[in-house]
């Protein structure tokens, strides 16, 4: 029995990048970067947030308000986006 890996998605995995590169502009001129790891199975987007976004104190809310929201905005089937 075959189940479904969000990461042999092409579709999938460029609209989440083309999600991504609507908040980079933000996340780089702060002096960070942000880079898609992988797509959990009950599609959680997982991420490492790089550069000052690595340490910045306020990298939860970044990740949430900022980035989360591009993501569901662009693709409403993620279920929640963490970094690793």
């Amino acid at each position: 029995m075959s189940t479904y890996d969000p990461n042999t998605d092409p579709d999938l995995l460029k609209r989440i990048e083309d999600g991504l590169d609507s908040i980079r502009p933000y996340l780089i001129a702060d002096g960070g970067e942000v880079r898609l790891l992988r797509v959990t199975a009950d599609m959680v987007v997982q991420l490492e947030l790089m550069g000052t976004c690595g340490t910045c104190p306020m990298s939860t809310m970044t990740l949430r308000a900022g980035i989360e929201q591009a993501l569901r905005h662009a693709i409403p089937q993620i279920s929640g986006v963490e970094a690793v």
